[in-house]
């Protein structure tokens, strides 16, 4: 078999948050979302494949120096170049060898430019996403059922050498997950409760606004709590939160983002020893899954921070998130005392799925240790990320997922009649109508349904054309003030 990228296309359609998302060092109430279309031959026959992602403010490079535009064309610049990699490269006897091919000229490429791995590899992770999506569809396979059948051609040996002999379907679970848990987050300056909302700051969108109302509405279960790196400002909130949760979440379990507020190891355990020491939060904090992305990029993966790390014997589990840059990246980070990584579909699917294999053979070999695989997006939203992203998670077999864009974005409002039709018809089990008649994340028992995503050949079960939106080439900054 052989498979080559014939052409390539953007277009974007502009979203407005609900509310304000904040989260690190970026406030977000507007980001450009966009859908790249792939032309594939699959042994000469043609497929089209599509991905999409929002274009958010300081994720990938997190310079508080730089403005929102400039990120943009530093995000749009990896993405052409990817895409016209992909066309250069030619043909490929597999998808895994085509993704191989274009992660490194694209690598080589970036390292003359300055681009950190983070940004250059999500041009990367689009082009490999919509080919992936266009292969299922010529061959009317499932992600899953291609993932353990090895038609996409993966060969874990070549990104981790310990995995060499080994298939995915010889590590992953012999099925993908019927749903997964919805970890809600709590953003910097998400409103706890109605009560905290200024009136002027209220919505009338039928949709919860403050947490309290959110675990009403959706008997969520699973929250992501950010913080900020002040630690007495962080101390405060979490005890709010802790007496929140417990009067209204019942049973329930959560993580701690720590968005690179820390550039050495000490100064979070000081925090994380304040929080220990507080016997109101002994309960709360016995609830506590692992942290994430506690330290900087810049120190995370350093051998000081691994002395540290080694140091502190009765530390939390801490995973790494946006040190997971490069391909191998998890292996340092394992090996610097982190427990695991995350998997977001912006940072590559067969990069997520190596890094479920390897944590999966580490554990085991060493059941007592923990190797820990999360799921977590930054405002993910349909009609192709979300269900995408779904898909690569229920086949991973990640139990809980952070998924919060039907928080901050109303539903599918923004789109097309006909398209929030297409989704109801083929997601049903995912989406429902809301009362105003656009599709909303369907969230029952603080979950979402992931067997429609798994059936369909990548995640999305129908056709989209993305032509309907603006051309990328006629695409302006400005418009991020006009609506929809």
């Amino acid at each position: 078999m052989t498979v080559r990228v014939r052409a390539a296309d953007g277009h974007i359609l502009n979203l407005r948050t609900r509310m304000p998302f904040r989260y690190g060092i970026a406030a977000m109430t507007a980001v450009p979302h966009l859908f790249l279309s792939v032309d594939l031959a699959v042994d000469g026959r043609p497929a089209r494949g599509i991905a999409a992602d929002s274009l958010p403010p300081k994720w990938f490079t997190k310079d508080p120096a730089t403005p929102f535009r400039a990120d943009l064309a530093d995000m749009l610049a990896v993405i052409g170049h990817a895409a016209a990699l992909a066309r250069e490269i030619g043909a490929a006897p597999t998808v895994f060898d085509l993704w191989r091919r274009l992660y490194a000229a694209q690598g080589a490429w970036a390292a003359d430019r300055g681009y950190p791995p983070l940004l250059w590899g999500f041009g990367v992770s689009l082009v490999e996403r919509a080919a992936i999506d266009a292969f299922c569809r010529a061959t009317g396979t499932p992600f899953a059922r291609a993932v353990r059948g090895d038609t996409l051609g993966v060969r874990l040996g070549d990104l981790y050498p310990e995995l060499a002999g080994l298939a995915p379907a010889d590590l992953l679970p012999a099925r993908p997950l019927d749903s997964v848990v919805a970890r809600h987050t709590v953003g910097l300056a998400d409103p706890l409760t109605d009560a905290e909302i200024p009136a002027a700051e209220r919505l009338d969108d039928g949709l919860p606004q403050a947490l309290d109302a959110a675990i009403r509405a959706y008997d969520l279960t699973h929250f992501k709590i950010k913080v900020g790196g002040d630690g007495a400002r962080d101390h405060d909130r979490l005890r709010h939160l802790a007496r929140l949760l417990d009067a209204e979440a019942g049973d329930y379990a959560f993580t701690l983002d720590g968005n690179e507020g820390y550039r050495a190891v000490a100064p979070f355990r000081a925090f994380w020893e304040s929080l220990a020491a507080d016997p109101t939060l002994a309960p709360f904090l016995g609830r506590l899954l692992f942290v994430e992305q506690p330290f900087h990029r810049d120190v995370a993966l350093g051998a000081e921070t691994g002395r540290d790390l080694a140091a502190w014997p009765d530390r939390p589990p801490i995973i790494i998130d946006e040190s997971d840059g490069r391909l191998g990246d998890l292996a340092t980070a394992l090996d610097r005392g982190y427990a695991g990584t995350s998997h977001k579909g912006c940072k590559g699917i067969f990069k997520g799925l190596a890094n479920a294999c390897l944590l999966a053979a580490r554990r085991r070999a060493d059941p007592d240790r923990p190797y820990l695989l999360s799921a977590e997006d930054l405002t993910n939203v349909g009609p192709v990320a979300l269900l995408q992203d779904l898909a690569v998670v229920a086949t991973l077999g990640v139990p809980h997922a952070e998924r919060n864009g039907h928080h901050y974005f109303a539903g599918l409002r923004a789109l097309p009649p006909d398209l929030q039709g297409a989704v109801l018809a083929h997601h049903g089990d995912l989406y429902r109508r809301h009362p105003d008649g656009y599709p909303t994340l369907d969230l029952r028992a603080g979950r979402v349904s992931t067997a429609s995503v798994a059936a369909a050949p990548f995640g999305v079960g129908f056709a989209l054309d993305p032509a309907r939106f603006t051309p990328l080439a006629d695409w302006r900054y400005e418009t991020l003030d006009e609506p929809g």
